[in-house]
């Protein structure tokens, strides 16, 4: 949820009740990493979680980034510069290990070894997100903490280790695989989970815990758009596309993804930078067409109520799957 619809507030309310709310760090400085974390501390002393992008191993190809950019300036659209860089790892991981949250979970690839045992040596869980059985085990032998398994039905970027051939597993599939991939590392479901029965559901099927996002996109404390909020109530489809940002990512369609999705290069994060400029005029004049509409394949389901509401809602919802499961296997057991 990088980008926007992150927010201190937002991470706050889901912990004081009980869950484990999540601070994106990726696009910010390590400054504004370390005043969110300041503000994270005053809003709640509940434990929370931050998520970190692994960089890209090279640059991408130069002669195809200029070929986009091209594209982009003939359709009439500002653009940036197509850079790249590192999103200030090496310094996040610095200042998480100091500031000690609950959790550190990384995507775009398996960190450093040296950053999962400097954060691993202050006492915080490592996890990492897969979209296949082979990262799963490879993310194992790293000394993941925990897998975070993305199904192929998850909005946002494919959080996977490749960035050109990202896993198109759905979630159900991709946790059974993983169990066997990485047997005894704790499994976290997300990709389209919007109710208490999906919850259950990931449960049932060997996850220990649920990560939801496009869910609470339409909370109050979220940052999302307007223009965005209201897309995401409709009923429109949805695809994977890499025209915003050169790395495959989840959204729903609109125009700027069908007029340009078939010529974007693999270029994380030159294409970031290069959409970056028109993305946020569309945003600020609330034209949905023109800038990335992230979501999951379920995100007509997301509802506008308060984060904390949202959340005792889903346990209680869950619960109840729960038991209504347990109680349909004994009726037909006996």
């Amino acid at each position: 949820m990088a980008g926007g619809p992150s927010t201190v507030p937002l991470a706050a309310a889901v912990s004081e009740v009980g869950g484990l709310g999540f601070l994106a760090t990726g696009y910010r400085t390590a400054d504004a990493v370390t005043e969110d974390l300041a503000a994270l501390t005053i809003a709640t002393s509940r434990p929370f979680g931050l998520n970190v992008f692994v960089p890209s191993g090279a640059p991408a190809d130069p002669q195809a980034v200029q070929a986009y950019a091209q594209r982009l300036a003939a359709a009439g659209l500002p653009a940036g510069e197509a850079r790249f860089d590192d999103d200030a790892f090496e310094e996040k991981v610095a200042l998480l290990a100091r500031a000690r949250p609950a959790v550190v979970s990384f995507a775009f690839g398996l960190p450093p070894a040296a950053a999962v045992a400097e954060l691993q040596e202050a006492g915080i869980a490592v996890w990492i997100t897969v979209t296949t059985p082979a990262e799963a085990a490879a993310a194992a032998e790293a000394g993941a903490d925990a897998l975070v398994a993305q199904g192929a039905e998850a909005g946002g970027h494919r959080g996977g280790f490749d960035g050109g051939e990202p896993g198109d597993l759905g979630l159900l599939a991709l946790l059974q695989l993983c169990e066997t991939a990485a047997e005894g590392v704790p499994l976290v479901a997300t990709g389209g989970i919007m109710t208490g029965r999906a919850i259950a559901a990931v449960l049932a099927a060997g996850a220990a815990a649920a990560a939801l996002g496009t869910a609470f996109m339409r909370a109050p404390e979220a940052g999302t758009s307007a223009a965005q909020r209201t897309a995401l109530a409709s009923d429109r489809p949805t695809a994977i596309t890499r025209a915003f940002t050169g790395r495959p990512a989840r959204g729903i369609v609109n125009a700027f993804m069908r007029d340009h999705d078939g010529a974007a290069p693999v270029a994380y994060p030159e294409v970031h930078h290069l959409t970056s400029p028109a993305r946020a005029a569309a945003r600020e004049r609330g034209d949905a067409e023109g800038f990335n509409l992230w979501a999951g394949q379920a995100h007509g389901l997301a509802t506008a109520e308060p984060a904390g509401a949202l959340v005792e809602r889903l346990a209680a919802d869950a619960r109840a799957a729960l038991s209504e499961a347990t109680a349909a296997a004994a009726r037909g057991g006996a």
